[in-house]
């Protein structure tokens, strides 16, 4: 298969408007992926299925990532005067860096025999902007994968064929997978509560009694 550096060049100068970046991977795996701008990700997906060279043709794998707000410590050097003298000190300042969800795909080409391909699509925060569009259109497979990340993360797959609850029950009202998701200390609902799940059941029992 072709490096991420041609498959990027063909691709935007196949689909106007498409703006890809490739983000690098520090892990172990040191698997790079392409990150996919919102406007252009369907056509890029049917691209990456239908192109001859690709024929990405199997979603294996689509999961969700939670990035929360962070803030970023940048250290500059600036000139003060200090006792009459001209001296350069160094000073921290800080900036705010907004959060934002991702759904991560994994992609083969049964049909070629390669990959994984891994692309990325990013909402624009975690709050109210926290859409993007559904990919089973174009990988079947990716459709219950697309509704747990809706359901554990809340990315609202705009687009998806029946986006509703998988593993949690209709009415629940969190997302349990999100980095700053705070369990509830009502465990009653639990059929088999041990260990630390039976001390806070007990905990709470002992709360609502009062």
């Amino acid at each position: 298969m072709e490096t991420l550096e041609q498959l990027k060049a063909r691709a935007e100068s196949s689909i106007s408007g498409l703006h890809l970046e490739i983000i690098p991977n520090g892990s172990a795996a040191g698997q790079p992926s392409l990150l996919v701008d919102q406007d252009h990700a369907v056509a890029f997906a049917s691209f990456l299925r239908e192109d001859p060279q690709l024929r990405m043709d199997y979603a294996s794998n689509v999961t969700g990532v939670d990035w929360p707000d962070t803030v970023i410590k940048e250290s500059v050097k600036v000139k003060q005067l200090i006792d009459g003298v001209e001296k350069e000190v160094e000073q921290t300042t800080e900036r705010s860096k907004p959060g934002y969800l991702e759904a991560v795909y994994h992609l083969y080409s049964m049909e070629l025999k390669h990959g994984p391909l891994i692309i990325r699509l990013r909402t624009g925060d975690r709050n109210s902007n926290v859409t993007m569009p559904s990919l089973t259109p174009i990988w079947r497979g990716a459709e219950f994968q697309e509704r747990e990340a809706y359901d554990l993360y809340g990315i609202n797959f705009q687009g998806h064929p029946d986006l509703r609850r998988l593993l949690m029950w209709e009415g629940f009202k969190d997302f349990p997978m999100r980095k700053d998701y705070v369990e509830p200390d009502d465990y009653e609902y639990e059929p088999t509560a041990h260990d630390e799940v039976l001390e806070r059941a007990k905990q709470h029992a002992g709360n609502a009694a009062k």
